[in-house]
């Protein structure tokens, strides 16, 4: 088996509900994923889809992919997670009928796509990951700001009863530990994603900006959620950043976030991530091409939101020159926005799309001829 290439199953629509091992690579969670048959699903189009992209999301395409094939007999989509700088050329190029990224298309990259399609590109955010900032302190539960965290991370902070962590936790019995900062040494969308939540929510305190690379200039490297996640499990007094996924199998402490809106820390779980989801601001407000503002989430203005969550697009064609290829991207899209199979996601670690996004998610989808 090719261990970057998710194979939907075939012959199996006469099931309701299966769990299989998940093809993953290191930045793919852990486990079983389970798939969901959507009654009434609108099934139509060529039978085969192909798609690359973001690992971030590998094992929702998973069940997204065996969905499908429950959902519409005779129908696959085969999904390669090899990236999503892959993901976005392959969708440019023309090799894949939709691609998957952690980014949404950059201004070149719409022009490049448009040349592609026969209109406009969309990218649709149907895979939410939150990320935790996790850590390994025995029985001690720990609530802190952006700021103290961007501290930590760019190495100001460095003991775990350090005056400014034991303001944000009065009453707890903080260790005199050293912290060692664990982050992750290869390129990656989780530390693009964490490091605007530093950029945006402690302005002051990180001063490295965002990016692929990790900037905080402190710490040990490790290679993939996995490895920093495991780093984390056998390492006491270390923190990190990682997908909830990995951080939930090691059985990590996570840290409360403290926000403007929630002065005692907001933890991480499904209800306090859609809750950030919900109040998402769109770039393009009354657009289909549904681009997040994520700076929405970082900063939340409401109560009860952890605001640390990755978006993964789908990057699709508003028109595809072959009409049975626009009318098998919006089958297979239905059915993975679909309520019962994005209750499926949370035990992979990502938040299943609330319930009036997804409204504005099957909009788009059905405007794709």
């Amino acid at each position: 088996m090719d261990l970057k290439r998710t194979g939907a199953l075939l012959g199996l629509a006469t099931l309701t509900t299966f769990g299989l091992a998940a093809c993953s690579d290191d930045n793919a969670g852990g486990g079983d994923t389970a798939a969901q048959a959507v009654s009434g699903a609108e099934c139509g189009g060529k039978a085969s889809l192909n798609s690359s992209g973001s690992s971030a999301q590998n094992n929702a395409m998973t069940i997204f992919a065996n969905s499908y094939s429950m959902s519409c007999e005779g129908q696959t989509l085969d999904y390669n997670s090899n990236g999503s700088g892959s993901g976005v050329k392959e969708f440019i190029g023309g090799q894949t009928d939709f691609g998957g990224s952690d980014s949404p298309l950059k201004d070149d990259e719409y022009t490049q796509a448009e040349e592609r399609c026969e209109g406009p590109a969309w990218n649709l955010p149907a895979v939410f990951g939150p990320i935790a900032v996790a850590y390994n302190l025995d029985g001690v539960e720990v609530a802190l700001s952006a700021d103290t965290i961007a501290k930590i991370f760019s190495g100001e902070i460095t003991n775990w009863n350090d005056p400014a962590i034991a303001a944000e936790n009065e009453g707890t019995e903080l260790p005199d530990q050293d912290i060692t900062v664990i982050f992750r040494s290869d390129e990656s969308g989780t530390t693009d994603n964490f490091q605007k939540y530093l950029e945006a929510a402690a302005p002051e305190s990180w001063t490295g900006g965002a990016g692929k690379t990790f900037n905080g200039g402190t710490g040990e490297g490790s290679r993939g959620n996995e490895g920093v996640s495991a780093a984390i499990a056998q390492t006491p007094g270390t923190i990190t950043y990682t997908e909830w996924s990995y951080a939930k199998n090691q059985d990590l402490g996570m840290v409360k976030i403290i926000t403007p809106a929630d002065a005692e820390g907001v933890e991480l779980n499904a209800e306090t991530a859609g809750t950030t989801i919900d109040s998402a601001t769109l770039k393009n407000e009354g657009s289909n091409d549904l681009v997040i503002d994520t700076s929405s989430f970082y900063v939340p203005e409401v109560a009860g939101a952890y605001p640390i969550i990755m978006p993964t697009y789908e990057l699709v064609c508003s028109t595809y020159a072959d009409p049975e290829t626009a009318e098998a991207v919006k089958s297979f899209l239905g059915v993975a926005v679909a309520e019962d199979v994005q209750a499926q996601l949370e035990d992979e670690g990502y938040i299943p799309v609330p319930d009036a996004f997804r409204e504005k998610l099957l909009t788009a989808i059905s405007e794709i001829s």
